[in-house]
């Protein structure tokens, strides 16, 4: 469920002060109840995760054409990712947490881990379009357990890049994140370390 961006913004998570010049694009409630300690599962079954996992066959074609696309016209060259067109925002981390773990690395997708803490996960990615971050926390659900919550800021790159997340911004709402959701759900079902019952 698409939440209004106070969800994220309400909250004190770290992510604030370090993507200040970034834009909240999307926040989402997760469909991934649970009790107070299972934000680890959910980091897990992120890091595990591929676009070609998603149920919607349209899905899985839009994101074969991004693909496609980004190879065949740079967008996604190694000198376009992070440490190379942009910095890393582990760059801002605070002294604590730049001396400690950044958190899991991707299996598949284009991310890396930026930090991770109890409640909250940050991970970015870059290419010639944006640098974008992928924020994951463990928040109460206001009926007795937790659940995952999920933003999504970008700073796009110049006028390119602000046309081109203008552009996919249907695709991303209509056809992309819904199925998502679904897939979501269906893994956190599916894992056996899942209690469906709520923590009191």
């Amino acid at each position: 469920m698409k939440l209004p961006n106070t969800a994220h913004t309400s909250r004190p998570w770290l992510i604030h002060e370090m993507a200040r010049d970034f834009r909240l694009y999307d926040v989402w409630a997760l469909p991934t109840p649970g009790g107070p300690d299972d934000f680890p599962h959910l980091v897990r079954q992120t890091i595990e995760g591929d676009t070609s996992d998603n149920p919607s066959r349209i899905a899985c074609a839009l994101f074969t054409i991004r693909w496609k696309l980004g190879k065949l016209l740079g967008w996604d060259n190694p000198d376009s990712g992070v440490g190379s067109r942009v910095p890393t925002l582990r760059d801002r981390l605070p002294a604590d947490l730049r001396d400690g773990p950044f958190g899991p690395e991707f299996a598949r997708l284009p991310f890396r881990s930026i930090y991770l803490t109890d409640n909250e996960w940050a991970s970015e990615m870059s290419n010639r379009t944006m640098h974008g971050v992928m924020h994951l926390s463990w928040v109460p659900d206001g009926a007795g357990g937790h659940r995952g919550q999920m933003a999504v800021l970008v700073k796009p790159n110049g006028l390119f890049g602000r046309a081109y997340m203008a552009a996919i911004a249907p695709f991303r709402h209509l056809l992309v994140y819904p199925p998502l959701m679904r897939g979501i759900a269906a893994e956190w079902r599916a894992d056996p370390r899942q209690d469906p019952s709520p923590a009191i």
